[in-house]
């Protein structure tokens, strides 16, 4: 017969050793094993998201899921309501607790909360989405499939209970995975990761995100195919006399981006009324708006389309740009569960059509294509609202398949970019709207390297348990093993004493012999609590945390040491270590530094 312990206990144990070396910042095969993981789930999940909203659109509305423009008004009405309906059933039950979504939320638990996104968010996000594209609603998808990537590799860490420096690489995994799966574009999914995301590159970071990335393309293109929704055509720019024109290109995109992102911050202002008023506003909003100029509704990603094949007209293009301009950031600051990515790109198109065919009309002998500035807006919008100048430009080239677009789309991202932040003293959108909450995220060099290693890397094993009352004789056996440090209980609390001051305290004992009490049967015991020597009081720590969590602990508590015990064992099980904020500080100092010092 199979022994059914023996099998889990076999399996207990490598995993344990799994989640120990990941502990470490050099865990490349095991991140990368599991970045494959994470980009199959992922790009499964956001498979069944698309289907769940292409089926329904596509049995509603002729033509294709998108083609809201062919509904009459009262349709749209219905639409646009039933959704907003629906929307006010779903965080009803779900509570103000699991009301929060968007990339904003990812970006909170990822950088404040170690990584831990709740489930309870990740299902109203997925049946928040849903609902709201299928209905209609001016907000993107790829904004809520970040959210889905990002809860989905979390979940399956904390399922694990993997270490918490690895969840950063684990979610910009799944970020990519999901971007990658929605736009078909697994290089801007990759850099959308590290750059907005996780924020840093390193190499063991990006290899497992790559492969994740790989994965979520692979899951969406067996679906899909290979296209995307955008059908980019190629274009270029016909003369080098157009540059001028990108920089005024570029400072027109930066006005959109600073619209949009103070819209959405002024719209935030209005989260202290109820979420049932607030949907109200955001419907009629959209209502009066869609009633003339129904191409805000949905992706919009038709519109683009029309843009590039130029079956728009200049007034019809600043219409529908403006209109997307203010709506969009209002209704997303007003709870709808959207995204801002997809929105963008539409007004991004729109501008910069609308801006190629101005100097086509009156530079005629310039002969500009104005599909071309149709993407370059795109890139720019993209760039300077994300504030993610590599992510948009990738994502653009894939979707183009044209390197020529680079070298003017990279003049048109500087432009934006730099007049966003400088003229107009805005960051990504993402992080204002953390500020405008309250949470900012610290970004500093040493919280990012201490946030790479679990407390398992630097932990001290050298060590023994005993009580505070012990012989000098188990001592001395205790002492053979050569630990660091003895650990024992008193009043329900864990100190730990040096060994070496043990050690030397127990030699001098036994250089001044006590007189023999003749009465005694047992040896006297030695009180830990009353040695000369250094003790500091232990307190606990998750195995699962990482050296950022340790120093804050240490830090905050005044203690001068922590015991890392198992996370699924109750706090005061058996001790696993020992970290002190000397071997945290060991970890941050450059080697270049210990060397210099000797």
């Amino acid at each position: 017969m199979i022994n059914t312990k023996n099998i889990g206990q076999f399996f207990s144990s490598h995993l344990n050793n799994f989640r120990h070396s990941l502990a470490y910042i050099d865990a490349l095969p095991q991140l990368t094993l599991l970045g494959l993981v994470v980009g199959l789930l992922t790009g499964a999940i956001i498979v069944a998201f698309r289907y769940i909203i292409d089926t329904p659109l596509a049995f509603l509305i002729a033509d294709s899921p998108d083609n809201f423009e062919s509904l009459v008004i009262a349709d749209r009405v219905l639409f646009i309501f039933s959704g907003l309906f629906a929307i006010a059933v779903l965080l009803k039950f779900a509570g103000k607790k699991y009301g929060e979504t968007s990339v904003a939320h990812v970006l909170d638990r990822l950088h404040n909360h170690q990584g831990k996104l709740p489930f309870g968010n990740w299902l109203v996000q997925f049946a928040g989405a849903a609902i709201a594209l299928i209905s209609g609603q001016s907000v993107g998808r790829e904004g809520p499939v970040v959210h889905l990537g990002a809860g989905a590799a979390s979940q399956l860490g904390q399922w694990l209970r993997l270490p918490n420096n690895s969840m950063h690489t684990l979610i910009g995994c799944g970020v990519a995975a999901a971007i990658s799966a929605s736009f078909d574009t697994p290089m801007a999914g990759v850099i959308f990761a590290m750059e907005v995301i996780v924020m840093e590159y390193t190499i063991v970071g990006f290899v497992p995100v790559i492969l994740a990335s790989v994965m979520g393309t692979m899951m969406s293109q067996a679906a899909f195919g290979d296209s995307g929704g955008l059908l980019v055509g190629t274009s270029d720019m016909n003369s080098l006399m157009e540059l001028p024109y990108m920089m005024i290109v570029g400072l027109a995109i930066s006005v959109c981006a600073s619209v949009y992102i103070r819209l959405n911050i002024f719209a935030l202002k209005f989260n202290k009324a109820s979420i049932y008023l607030r949907l109200l506003a955001a419907g009629l909003i959209t209502c009066c708006v869609a009633a003339f100029i129904p191409q805000i509704m949905g992706l919009g990603y038709d519109t683009v389309n029309a843009a590039l094949a130029g079956k728009l007209a200049v007034a019809s293009l600043l219409i529908i740009a403006a209109a997307k301009l203010f709506v969009t950031p209002i209704v997303i600051g007003l709870g709808i569960p959207g995204g801002v990515i997809g929105p963008l790109l539409v007004i991004g198109a729109c501008v910069g059509g609308a801006m190629g065919l101005a100097l086509q009309t009156f530079v005629p002998s310039l002969e500009t294509n104005p599909g071309f500035y149709v993407i370059v807006g795109m890139t720019g919008m993209m760039a300077a609202t994300l504030n993610a100048p590599l992510a948009a430009l990738v994502a653009v080239l894939e979707l183009s398949y044209n390197p020529n677009m680079i070298f003017p789309a990279m003049l048109v991202i500087v432009v934006a970019c730099v007049s966003t932040r400088q003229f107009f003293k805005l960051n990504c959108i993402f992080i204002q709207q953390l500020k405008y909450s309250g949470r900012d995220l610290d970004f500093g060099p040493a919280r990012q390297a201490l946030r790479r290693a679990g407390v398992r890397s630097i932990m001290d094993t050298r060590f023994v348990t005993c009580s505070q009352l012990i012989s000098e004789e188990a001592v001395i056996k205790k002492l053979e093993s050569k630990p660091m440090w003895f650990i024992f209980d008193s009043e329900h609390q864990k100190i730990g004493l040096r060994a070496a001051d043990l050690a030397a305290a127990i030699n001098q004992q036994q250089e001044e012999p006590e007189e023999p009490d003749n009465n005694s049967i047992e040896p006297p015991l030695i009180d830990l609590l009353e040695i000369a020597g250094r003790r500091v009081n232990l307190l606990p720590i998750h195995d699962t945390a990482n050296l950022v969590e340790a120093m804050e602990a240490i830090k905050n508590s005044g203690t001068g040491a922590l015991y890392v015990s198992r996370t699924y064992s109750p706090l005061t099980s058996d001790v696993y270590g020992v970290v002190t904020m000397e071997a945290i500080e060991n970890y941050y100092q450059p080697k270049e530094f210990k060397h210099a010092v000797g």
